[in-house]
């Protein structure tokens, strides 16, 4: 019997018999490409012959994690490798993906273990400049310039390998598919068979992973089902930082982040991200706020900024970088029916500085303040934090993890926080004096009306 073929979106991976010109699942245009069907193969998952034991009859893991030898990319892992992990690291093209792999493999081989590390994309002698440029030393780091994957998973078993790292998964191809490398269907099968290799033999498994135009890991999403973790590289090339973001993780916090550096030696892990993001926040200038964020389990202030501008004739621009566009325009919608302040007809920009991005809603009273304090030019004390969610109503909302944003505005010296009246406010903070607040207009009054590094009185919380 003949090989048959099938079309498969390159996109979300939606297979057919006949061609379409849309693909009904994810409505991308000419996205379907004819490749042969894959012969299936063995999926790792429960053996054959299992039987269901009651739960607690179930032998607990004494499996301990491996450290990286990275404490920023230990911190985003939960602590470090599990054995039989797989982990999917996705990032732009030149961000540092291989740099910090390439490091963390030659940390690895350091205390002793035999690291593989498959390059698909480079040659040994490429992978070598690199290596020069960051310190790789080590005689337990072995390279194999492959891209069979049946080759790799070869030499894994035969050097008995204790961690592999492929670099890239849509570089290595499967020799049984007639489709090209990186196609949904050679992405798919690849990593299959060295997830399987991951599983049987408890190596733990590191890929490296293309992004697409949108920022999204290319291939289809099954790949992002099929690993244990996803974490992913963000961050401007023009910049010296890097981000590196825990998107999902079955062994530890989905949400977690680490900040690294770049310099000529490699990456270097950022211990204290929040005096880096303030570095060159300017002084007593309108506009400006500090905002005590939860990124993970790690509270970071970073500084937010607003540009007010004078009334223009038509559609006033909204430009917001780090911060949803919709956010920023219900809060100037609330800035503007509750307080009385004209932004109707004004540009008005926000920025997250040093690249970072911020979801979180506890953002919103900063980005109101913000833009409150530009467009009256009237400062925020530099060394206050402001925090909580604002509401239709004007109310401020209660944050999440309130005590640990507070205590790193504390331990930077800052003195004085304005803060949602509904959260649970921690006992006492010393040097750190807390202004609770229950509507945007006291926060406003009391945040715009403040002598400039000093500390408030009782009496301006009044409600104006």
């Amino acid at each position: 019997m003949g090989a048959t073929t099938i079309h498969i979106c390159q996109e979300c991976g939606f297979q057919t018999r006949k061609w379409l010109g849309k693909c009904p699942e994810c409505g991308k245009w000419g996205s379907l490409v004819e490749e042969l069907e894959a012969r299936p193969v063995p999926r790792p998952g429960v053996p054959a012959g299992a039987r269901p034991l009651p739960y607690p009859e179930i032998a607990p893991s004494d499996a301990e994690r491996s450290s990286t030898g990275i404490a920023e990319l230990d911190r985003v892992l939960g602590g470090g490798l599990v054995p039989g992990g797989v982990v999917l690291l996705g990032g732009e093209p030149g961000i540092g993906k291989s740099t910090l792999l390439l490091q963390t493999a030659s940390r690895m081989a350091e205390t002793g273990r035999l690291v593989l590390y498959a390059s698909a994309e480079e040659s040994a002698a490429q992978l070598r400049l690199r290596g020069d440029r960051i310190g790789v030393r080590s005689r337990q780091l072995m390279v194999l310039p492959e891209t069979d994957v049946d080759a790799i998973v070869a030499q894994a078993r035969e050097t008995q390998a204790s961690v592999l790292v492929v670099d890239s998964i849509q570089a290595v191809r499967c020799a049984d598919l007639a489709a090209v490398p990186g196609s949904v269907s050679q992405v798919r099968e690849c990593a299959a068979r060295l997830l399987a290799l991951a599983k049987s033999a408890g190596i733990p498994l590191l890929l490296v992973g293309h992004v697409t135009k949108d920022g999204a890991l290319a291939g289809p999403r099954l790949l992002e089902h099929m690993v244990d973790a996803v974490i992913h590289f963000e961050g401007d090339r023009h910049l010296a930082h890097r981000l590196l973001r825990s998107l999902k993780n079955r062994f530890g916090p989905s949400d977690e982040l680490a900040v690294f550096s770049m310099s000529e030696s490699g990456l270097c892990g950022v211990t204290s991200p929040s005096e880096m993001f303030l570095a060159e926040r300017p002084l007593g200038a309108p506009g400006s706020v500090v905002l005590p964020a939860m990124e993970g389990t790690r509270p970071l202030l970073v500084e937010v900024q607003a540009l007010v501008g004078e009334p223009v004739q038509g559609s006033p621009r909204r430009t917001a970088l780090g911060v949803d566009p919709n956010r920023l325009a219900l809060l100037l919608a609330v800035l503007e029916r509750r307080t009385g302040r004209s932004l109707a007809n004004r540009d008005v920009f926000v920025n997250v500085t040093g690249g970072l991005v911020v979801e979180e809603p506890g953002a919103d009273l900063a980005i109101a303040a913000a833009a409150a304090s530009s467009l009256e030019g009237v400062p925020v004390p530099e060394r206050f934090v402001l925090v909580g969610e604002v509401g239709l109503t004007g109310e401020i909302r209660a944050v999440t993890r309130i005590d640990a944003r507070l205590r790193e505005a504390q331990r930077l010296g800052f003195v004085g926080a304005i803060v949602p009246a509904s959260a649970t406010l921690p006992a006492a903070l010393d040097g750190l004096t807390l202004h609770p607040v229950r509507h945007l207009e006291d926060a406003l009054a009391t945040a715009l009306a403040a002598p400039r590094g000093g500390s408030w009185s009782a009496g301006s919380l009044a409600r104006r």
